[in-house]
This record gives structure tokens, C-alpha cells and sequence, in this order.
């Protein structure tokens, strides 16, 4: 068994989820005593393949050709079976990102597969790889296991890796150049869809505030927005706060908002729903402020204070603005 993590990127900048599929291929080799290796696609991206080169990969295949300037399906998955058959691999992984999802299917499909989609975690068990994805909004985790022989597939989501676990290695670049017609390309690349300009990437945020039903109304929001000003950090929200329209949908976290793995996340007045922790469970720390000594956001919690956030906020701000 081999493992091919298929990174992302879009003009010569890396999707940052790249690196957490990097980091659970380096993960499941290990677990599984087995090689993983990584592949970029792309026009002119030696340099990106040159990247991973200090990475603990078997090979680096920096997969090169016109037609993959720009993200198509049909490329990519043209693209990829080439490399599928030169490559051999028993397992690929990918970023659980809008452009995976779209070509993912054709690609699984194509060659008689199917993909497990939006994996969570993994567990090795009698040598066997088992996959954990979550159903009905994370009330239910399903174990999966691949039958018959791969290459088989799985995208990972955001915050199931830690990216900051890669080892490092000496990894050698091979390029591979697909074959791929002009003909083969039946959808058009156009204009780049831009949200508009007051969307926020909670994605790319280090350090997250998210306030929750605790705040008790829209104008007590400022009290937890000072702490995210004194942190420089993005301010978020469970939904029900979106809802209520105190603060804007793309500020909302969990299921059916932005999944986030920041540096930092201080989870304030929120009781810990599973639909708000499937969206942040993976963030590196992870600090809890709740008057509920019972609530679920405490099992997930690296550092936590039962309290009041409207006694313990004020007095956290000011404490930060002495050191600071």
C-alpha cells in the first residue's frame, strides 16, 4: 500500500489545507508502515514542487502541462489518471475543498471507485485502514472501510490534521507532463468567482473570538469584540447569533457555517453544540469561557474558566492591554 496526498493551489499560492492532507498522508504511512509521496498539479509550478522537497515524502510529482494553468475537472482528472497509472498508489487524499469536490466524483467514478468524502479522523485497526466521516451534522460518526483493490480515494476536513505536525525529510522532485488534448476540455475557465468585499476568510485567521447565546442581545457584542481587537483576532459566532442577525452568516462557524482551525480559538458564552464543533474542533488551542461548568465545549477545551463572561472578558482585556 502507497499513499498519494493531491495538493491544491491556484495561481502559485497554496490552499492551506494543502498541508494538512500532506500531514495526514505522513500520518496514515506511518500507521500503516508504508510510503506517501505528494502531487501538484499545474503550469510552470516547479517551484511549488520544489517546496515539499523538505518534506518526509518517498517523491514529490510536480504534474505540469498548458492545460492545467487553469482548474478544469476534465484536466484534472485527465491529468490524474495518467499519474494514477504511473504512480500506482493504493490510497489518494485531498483537501475536502469546493474545487475537490467538484472533480473528485468524475475522477473516483471514472475508474470504477468511489471517494469517501469530508473525512474527519482515521483509526488502523487489524492492519486495516478505518475512515471517520460525520452524518446528520455530526450527531453520528461512521466508520468506513475500502474493499477491494485501489487506488481509492478520500478527502480530508479542514482542522482533521495538524499541519504544524509535518515532519521534515529529503524528498526528490519527479516532473510528469499528462497527455492531455485541447479537446478533451469541454468547460471554459472564466472570471474567478470574488465574494464580495465585506466577506471574511475565517479560514485564514490565527486567532478567533466566536460569542455564543451567552451574550444575551446584539448590543453586548462589543464587549467580546474589544477582546478580539486587543488579540488581533477575527471575531466569529455560533449560529444561532447569525441567525438572529446580530452578526453577518459569514462570521458563523460550525456545520452549516465556516470550518476553522486557527492557532487560537476562545469560545465565549458558547454551550458547545456538535454542530458548532465540527466547525472548530480542530483549532491548535482551544479556550472556553462559560458560566455552565457542564457544558459540552469544556470536553474539547485545552484551557478553560467557569464564569461569567461579563465579569471575566472586561478583566481579560485589561489584563491584556497591561502586557501588551
Amino acid at each position: 500500500m502507497s499513499i498519494l496526498a493531491v495538493l491544491e493551489q491556484r495561481a502559485g499560492a497554496w490552499n492551506r489545507m494543502s498541508f494538512e492532507t500532506l500531514a495526514a498522508a505522513e500520518q496514515l504511512a506511518k500507521e500503516l508502515n508504508t510510503t506517501a509521496s505528494a502531487a501538484v498539479l499545474g503550469q510552470g509550478i516547479s517551484a511549488l514542487a520544489g517546496e515539499l522537497t523538505s518534506k518526509r515524502l518517498d517523491k514529490v510529482y510536480a504534474v505540469d502541462h498548458d492545460l492545467l494553468k487553469d482548474y478544469t475537472p476534465d484536466g484534472y482528472t485527465a491529468a490524474l489518471r495518467q499519474l494514477i497509472d504511473r504512480a500506482k498508489p493504493s490510497l489518494l487524499l485531498f483537501p475536502h475543498t469546493y474545487q475537490v469536490r467538484d472533480f473528485l466524483p468524475k475522477l473516483a467514478t471514472a475508474l470504477g471507485k468511489v471517494a469517501v468524502s469530508d473525512v474527519v479522523a482515521h483509526r488502523v485497526a487489524g492492519g486495516e485502514l478505518v475512515l471517520v466521516r460525520q452524518l446528520f451534522q455530526g450527531k453520528v460518526n461512521a466508520d468506513i472501510r475500502f474493499t477491494g483493490e485501489g487506488p481509492n480515494f478520500a478527502s480530508l476536513q479542514a482542522g482533521a490534521y495538524r499541519a504544524d505536525q509535518l515532519a521534515e525529510g529529503n524528498a526528490p522532485v519527479e516532473s510528469f507532463a499528462p497527455v492531455i488534448a485541447a479537446s478533451e476540455i469541454r468547460i471554459k475557465p472564466r472570471e474567478l468567482f470574488r465574494e464580495s468585499q465585506r466577506a471574511v476568510d475565517l479560514g485564514a485567521a490565527e486567532i478567533i473570538v466566536s460569542v455564543g447565546r451567552g451574550i444575551k442581545e446584539a448590543g453586548n457584542i462589543p464587549i467580546v469584540q474589544e477582546l478580539a481587537d486587543v488579540l488581533g483576532a477575527e471575531l466569529a459566532a455560533s449560529r444561532p447569533i447569525c441567525d438572529a442577525g446580530w452578526l453577518p452568516m459569514e462570521r458563523q462557524v460550525g456545520s452549516s457555517g465556516q470550518t476553522v482551525a486557527p492557532k487560537m480559538y476562545l469560545a465565549i458564552g458558547i454551550s458547545g453544540a456538535i454542530q458548532h464543533l465540527v466547525g472548530m474542533k480542530g483549532s491548535r488551542t482551544i479556550v472556553a469561557i462559560n458560566k455552565d461548568a457542564n457544558a459540552p465545549i469544556f470536553e474539547v477545551a485545552d484551557y478553560g474558566i467557569v464564569g461569567d463572561l461579563f465579569q471575566v472578558v472586561p478583566e481579560l482585556v485589561e489584563a491584556l492591554k497591561k502586557i501588551r
